[in-house]
């Protein structure tokens, strides 16, 4: 087993107010710090999902670990080939490459803070999601940068089996 070591030398403080935030109703991101703020220690967002909001379609990263808080609400998340239900103050952490995915649960809003340790560049991530939204850049063009955010999708029969 190897030793990360992040390398930083400043306290990071994030003011909510002052976070950069992108999307809206039904899925709004707020950027809280990034790979390059903490030596690449973590990188972490808010997400807020409307009442049976997809917050992400099934995928892994070989590369780091994932972690979900429940701020607030309920949401499903997809672990391998099992989905759970979230509640407020329930904690998940999903290993590295292992399938994972998550939606506010049925009939119900979620407030999540994630958490991807070792850090990854992401915010540049959600902003390209931002201008799918937009329709400024192509779903397809998500294959051309999987690499990049070690944010690799794939197929899961459990997860799109969830509501059967």
């Amino acid at each position: 087993m190897s030793l990360f070591v992040p390398k930083f030398d400043e306290t990071v403080l994030v003011r909510g107010a002052e976070a950069e935030a992108v999307g809206g109703d039904p899925v709004a991101v707020r950027l809280l710090a990034d790979s390059s703020a903490c030596g690449g220690a973590l990188s972490t967002v808010r997400v807020t999902l409307a009442e049976g909001a997809d917050g992400a379609r099934p995928h892994v990263h070989h590369n780091s670990a994932e972690m979900f808080y429940l701020l607030d609400g309920a949401a499903e998340v997809l672990s391998g080939d099992d989905v759970v239900t979230a509640e407020r103050g329930d904690l998940i952490i999903v290993p590295p490459d292992r399938p994972h995915a998550f939606a506010a649960a049925p009939g119900a809003t979620a407030d999540l803070l994630i958490v991807i340790t070792p850090g990854v560049e992401r915010f540049e991530y959600f902003r390209h999601l931002q201008r799918i939204r937009l329709g400024e850049a192509t779903v397809e063009s998500l294959l051309e940068v999987q690499e990049r955010y070690d944010n690799h999708f794939l197929e899961s029969d459990a997860w799109d089996g969830r509501h059967r």
